[in-house]
């Protein structure tokens, strides 16, 4: 079984990759920048069993980061667990995605990887959404050339600068309000948040399909996707195995045979 894990920000996704490719194990953990790689290791150990799995499941493992700081002790977890070496999604690795942008060693890991799976997955041309710390969009032509995209502020970044800033508003959870009108400060903060990210993006979408001229596929992924794609009015896929997919395609086309 392939150990699949994408580094994150603000979250760690783990997950569990069959031979025959079926996802079955998905967790996310808070990304901590001063544990161990022993804390580490005894995280990937409780999820797998929390999962019934047991170390000796794992025969590889395949990862991608865009935290440097973590990358080497999340490896060194890996190796400590299952005595392999983690084959890392980076320059030198084959991903089959054909990048147009200006540097391409300047794309995110994650987002090659979520391009990778969507291309594989999804007709193009796509416009791919991952909702994480910072909500980045990227855009792939019907030729499956990724051609760029937009990097706006997360939601829960965009909260948290809200808060520091003013001295009455109060931390909240991204839960939808019942109504979009808030009627005391918890909802309108909570209706402000959602609303205006659904909005953002529906209208981005709309003005990446003026710009190439064509209809393109809309996928989400992300730990705050299932929340506030529902409220877009564009149809969009939801779709949060879209890292470990792209993660496993990637594994195996670098894999030695």
């Amino acid at each position: 079984m392939l150990l699949a894990v994408d580094i994150g920000n603000t979250n760690i996704v783990f997950g569990c990759v069959t031979d025959n490719d079926k996802i079955v194990v998905s967790e996310r953990i808070s990304t901590n920048h001063n544990a161990t790689a022993a804390e580490y290791a005894s995280l990937i150990k409780n999820i797998l069993e929390m999962n019934d799995f047991k170390c000796s499941d794992i025969d590889d493992a395949v990862m991608s980061s865009v935290v440097p700081s973590v990358t080497n002790t999340v490896k060194t977890a890996i190796r400590k667990l299952f005595g392999v070496e983690a084959m890392t999604a980076g320059p030198g690795v084959k991903t089959g995605l054909n990048i147009l942008i200006d540097n391409p060693k300047q794309l995110g890991s994650d987002q090659a990887v979520d391009a990778v799976a969507a291309i594989n997955t999804y007709p193009a041309p796509l416009i791919i959404i991952d909702m994480g710390t910072a909500t980045t969009i990227s855009v792939i032509d019907k030729n499956k050339n990724y051609l760029g995209g937009l990097i706006m502020t997360g939601m829960g970044v965009a909260a948290d600068a809200l808060i520091n800033r003013t001295a009455q508003l109060p931390k909240i959870d991204f839960e939808l309000p019942p109504n979009i009108i808030g009627r005391n400060t918890i909802d309108c903060m909570k209706s402000g948040a959602l609303y205006s990210n659904a909005c953002a993006i529906d209208g981005i979408i709309e003005r990446i399909e003026d710009e190439l001229g064509e209809r393109c596929t809309a996928v989400a992924t992300g730990g705050l996707s299932s929340t506030v794609i529902p409220l877009c009015r564009k149809k969009i896929h939801i779709d949060n195995d879209l890292l470990i997919r792209g993660l496993t395609i990637i594994y195996h086309k670098n894999k030695k045979k």
